[in-house]
């Protein structure tokens, strides 16, 4: 299962190089690790993933608002928010490789007996490979990991190398050599404003985009007259010095994030909380991740942050392992207080029909675009068959997004180049256009190797001119899911499109 999912995960890394999802940023300079370029598929599926986000939780709600803050802010947020001190990750590498990774995802040795290591949990994410509940594993092998009953669920243990155990020494998981001890490691990317680069002059790329919001709060408040029970939301980049960037577009360096910050009566931050945790798993649902691979877990007491009075993640199962793809937190006051305290700004809201003062608590879905975009993919890869030019059923992939999401939403092609097909085709891809409608055109080829195309492209339909198109108007349209063939009339293709990807085409 395993090599399975290893595999699958290498089909779809050659398939997004491939058709143009994810490139390898500075590729032609051999990469630079952590980071990733959006090809012209890529980033029209991440756009329409945003543009998703944004219609749901923004434009369709009457009680959120939006904001777009600057990447570099006053380096004092950062004090304020806890960053600067406590924004760390142990780190430690190996005394052998050189290799380095995060102290707290690799494992400890209790004792050698022979070549076999007895391990004490924990396990680098890296390596789920061969993954078993035994204790046991050879000193070459990936068994690095053992499973901890959590409720009714089986979970990784993670057995935390700065909090080694007097006499246990951390190995690693690459050559079995030795490693450091762990150390603080902070993972804001550090940066200078202005002509000189002392300390005066520190600044940082901010590493999650919630401080702009609480940073403006005020401002919002005054300006936009609005009444508690709202919301702030943005969409941005942030950037993190990862220590060991991994699983392909995952835990990247640089990545995008779209979060809300929502603010409330305190007697009212449980009940909200309970609404922003179901309605944010539920979103991923109704886009397309139903199978039993998406989860909603609560976090234990000993999880929650110091400062949160709640916690759950929204995670699914990656081909490389679970993993998170939001996180919503009930963070009490404590943001807006610290940053009252810090900046000696009125951070508090005055309810005029109650007369009470007080500062909000806050609600926070906090979800990754490129994680979202990544389970999406994910999840699209399918492997079947589909009949060739023949009528011979023949093996294919297609990438079966939701509508919503799909970069191409129909592709046009004429039979042949001659006989007014292709002028016949040209109309109807500029009428897509003209409607808003993400469309391609193609000629080149036979009409089974286009299709199979615009299914690795993940195009839900796609339109054939053909002889008879010539005779009575009518082109055939193709069902990229359940494979379809219809002939409809060729001035009702934009309005079919369109009444189908909206679910509004009955049948």
């Amino acid at each position: 299962m395993a090599e399975q999912q290893k595999d699958l995960m290498e089909k779809l890394a050659a398939l997004c190089k491939r058709r143009g999802f994810i490139f390898q940023s500075s590729e032609i300079y051999s990469g630079i690790n952590g980071f990733w370029d959006y090809g012209p598929l890529g980033v029209e599926l991440k756009r329409n993933v945003k543009d998703a986000w944004w219609e749901d939780n923004v434009r369709r709600r009457d009680d959120m608002v939006g904001l777009d803050c600057s990447i570099i802010m006053n380096p004092k947020v950062w004090e304020a928010s806890g960053h600067v001190n406590n924004f760390n990750d142990p780190m430690a590498d190996c005394k052998s490789c050189n290799a380095r990774y995060r102290a707290d995802k690799v494992f400890t040795v209790i004792a050698l007996d022979g070549d076999n290591i007895l391990l004490q949990s924990g396990v680098e994410a890296d390596y789920p490979d061969d993954a078993t509940e035994s204790a046991s594993a050879s000193a070459n092998s990936k068994t690095r990991r053992r499973l901890k009953q959590r409720g009714d669920k089986l979970q990784w243990d993670v057995f935390r190398v700065d909090k080694n155990p007097d006499g246990k020494t951390a190995i690693c998981p690459a050559c079995g050599g030795e490693l450091t001890e762990a150390r603080k490691f902070n993972m804001m990317f550090k940066t200078f404003v202005g002509a000189m680069e002392d300390s005066s002059s520190v600044a940082y790329l901010r590493p999650e985009t919630a401080q702009g919001i609480f940073a403006n709060y005020r401002n919002v408040l005054d300006t936009s007259r609005i009444k508690l029970p709202f919301g702030i939301a943005q969409m941005g980049k942030s950037f993190r010095n990862e220590i060991n960037p991994r699983n392909y577009t995952f835990r990247s360096r640089e990545f995008e994030q779209m979060e809300i910050e929502f603010f409330c009566h305190p007697d009212e931050a449980d009940k909200w909380y309970a609404y922003w945790r179901d309605r944010r798993f539920q979103w991923y649902i109704d886009h397309g991740l139903t199978s039993s691979k998406l989860r909603l877990r609560d976090h234990d007491e000993d999880e929650l942050a110091h400062y949160a009075r709640a916690c759950a993640d929204v995670e699914y199962e990656f081909p490389f392992g679970i993993s998170e793809l939001e996180g919503i937190a009930n963070r009490t006051d404590f943001d807006l207080s610290e940053h009252q305290k810090f900046s000696g700004k009125d951070m508090t809201y005055f309810d005029h029909d109650s007369g009470e003062r007080f500062v909000p608590h806050v609600i926070e879905p906090s979800g990754g675009v490129d994680r979202a975009t990544l389970a999406f993919l994910c999840e699209a890869y399918t492997e079947d068959e589909a009949p060739d030019e023949k009528g011979n059923m023949q093996p294919r992939t297609v990438m079966k997004f939701h509508p919503r999401f799909a970069p191409v939403k129909v592709a046009i092609f004429p039979l042949v180049k001659k006989e007014g097909m292709p002028e016949v085709a040209h109309k109807i891809y500029d009428d897509a256009k003209a409607a808003g409608m993400s469309a391609f055109y193609d000629e080149k080829g036979a009409v089974g190797r286009r299709y199979r195309r615009q299914d690795e492209a993940g195009t839900p339909f796609c339109v054939t001119v053909d002889g008879q198109t010539m005779e009575d108007q009518t082109v055939t349209i193709r069902d990229r899911d359940s494979l379809k063939q219809e002939r409809i009339a060729t001035d009702k293709v934009i309005q079919y499109v369109q009444d189908h990807l909206s679910g509004k085409a009955e049948g």
